[in-house]
């Protein structure tokens, strides 16, 4: 599907510079672009690439300045990054969707499937599980008893999604991923090993959710784990069970947050974070890459570290910690001094 400048132009609110009528059809980064695809300039060291660009068209900054010559029509916008994502959040949406049942999958007479979801090659619904309206599973997807699968929710290549779970609407659960595993819960016995506790409870995703590739998110022991509407997990996490997240907040690569932790909205942690069980964190918190947390913390706060404190502290501390060696050098050297007087 081809789209003129002038009407991406309409899309993202924006104002053309050069031959409206130029035609797109598809989408480049701008150091590769070429004849029918869009662009964009977002970061200033990307701005020698403009002049050279063989994009048709390019989105900029509406205060950008050239200074030499350029061949690209320019669409002059607010904030070029968000109005690309903007253009391929569209590009996602008008994108042919696949439809019905794959011959090979295999759905129990139990199930209830919406018409117009799309169930692919060799995966499998079990019974009592209810698939909605604009659902897309793809291949060698599982789907277990009791599940609720909500609108216009993407399930990838190899996810599972086991009994008793319950997905919102317009969520994404990339390949691999695994919703509603059975929690870690071991009790010790009197001769020193352990009974396992059975974990009995489920997994309740809510609207807008993206859980990452190989991401496993734990059912409770009793109860449920919640991840609030709009959390976005990157790949490689591990959620603890009855663990609760808040709305919007955003978790990156192999972080693990072991059970019965809540953490508050807008939260945005790091890479590598390792967060102990039945904690609170609270609100806007934010967790720098690789550090432990041991503690509940509280709304707004900015910590990094292992044990986890506050980020500026931790920063000063650094410096002194980076110059240990010759702090102890002076003190030394101060000792024999005073040994000597």
């Amino acid at each position: 599907m081809k789209f003129t400048a002038s009407q991406i132009a309409a899309l993202v609110s924006g104002t053309v510079e050069g031959n409206p009528s130029a035609e797109v059809y598809k989408l480049a980064k701008i150091e590769d672009g070429t004849s029918g695809s869009i662009s964009f300039l977002a970061n200033p060291k990307y701005t020698s690439f403009i002049y050279n660009t063989n994009a048709s068209v390019t989105l900029v900054h509406k205060d950008f300045v050239a200074e030499k010559p350029f061949k690209t029509t320019l669409i002059r916008v607010a904030d070029p990054y968000e109005s690309f994502s903007k253009l391929l959040s569209h590009y996602n949406e008008i994108k042919k969707k696949p439809a019905g049942i794959a011959p090979s999958a295999i759905i129990s007479e139990r199930a209830t499937v919406h018409k117009s979801a799309y169930v692919g090659a060799q995966s499998i619904v079990e019974a009592d599980t209810k698939i909605s309206e604009g659902v897309s599973i793809h291949t060698h997807v599982y789907i277990g008893e009791n599940v609720v699968i909500g609108k216009n929710t993407s399930i990838h290549t190899g996810a599972r999604i086991l009994e008793g779970s319950i997905v919102g609407d317009n969520c994404v659960i990339h390949s691999n991923a695994v919703v509603g595993a059975d929690g870690f819960g071991w009790a010790p016995n009197d001769n020193g090993s352990y009974d396992k506790v059975p974990q009995t409870g489920n997994v309740i995703l809510g609207d807008h959710v993206d859980v990452g590739a190989n991401t496993t998110i734990d059912r409770a022991t009793l109860g449920s784990t919640k991840i609030g509407n709009g959390v976005k997990l990157d790949n490689l996490i591990q959620i603890g069970h009855n663990v609760e997240i808040g709305a919007h907040t955003v978790i990156a690569a192999q972080t693990g947050i072991a059970g019965s932790t809540k953490i508050g909205s807008y939260c945005q942690i790091g890479g590598q974070v390792g967060i102990s069980g039945h904690l609170t964190i609270g609100n806007r918190v934010g967790i720098q890459a690789k550090s432990g947390i041991l503690k509940n913390i509280k709304d707004d706060a900015k910590i990094m570290g292992y044990p986890a404190f506050d980020y500026t502290s931790f920063n000063k501390s650094y410096v002194h910690f980076r110059n240990l060696h010759q702090h102890i050098s002076d003190l030394q050297s101060l000792k024999k001094k005073l040994n000597h007087e």
